[in-house]
């Protein structure tokens, strides 16, 4: 008989939703003004660039330590917009940075200054 085997997730990442992703990624490299307090409850103000896009937030690289749950601001650099987001996951660190997603606490799906295809948007198989 074969085991009933659940992977558990890590401490610092929020697991939200376990199936298939909300939205497409977009490897895009938009330059971001990131701003709010470190896990020390000190205020940061930090450039940087996104990973990876997509219509609920982001994947980004931060020097500022953060916490998985905490709400930072996001500005984009090329509309000066900046949205409210949350820290849902906490990756690897390189160069004294971490890889972190992101979410848009309010949905913004223009944030980005891209269309996502549709919800139900399927690539043809050949």
């Amino acid at each position: 008989m074969a085991s009933d085997t659940t992977a558990t997730p890590k401490k610092q990442e929020l697991v939200l939703d376990t199936g298939r992703r909300r939205s497409m990624r977009v490897l895009l490299s938009v330059p971001i003004h990131v701003n709010g307090k470190d896990r020390k409850n000190r205020e940061f103000d930090e450039e940087s660039r996104t990973l990876v896009v997509n219509a609920h937030g982001a994947l980004i690289s931060l020097a500022a330590a953060v916490i998985a749950g905490q709400q930072i601001t996001v500005a984009n650099e090329a509309t000066q917009q900046a949205s409210d987001c949350r820290v849902v996951y906490l990756g690897s660190g390189a160069s004294g940075k971490v890889q972190m997603g992101i979410e848009f606490v309010k949905p913004s799906p223009r944030f980005w200054q891209i269309d996502f295809p549709p919800d139900d948007w399927v690539v043809p198989e050949d």
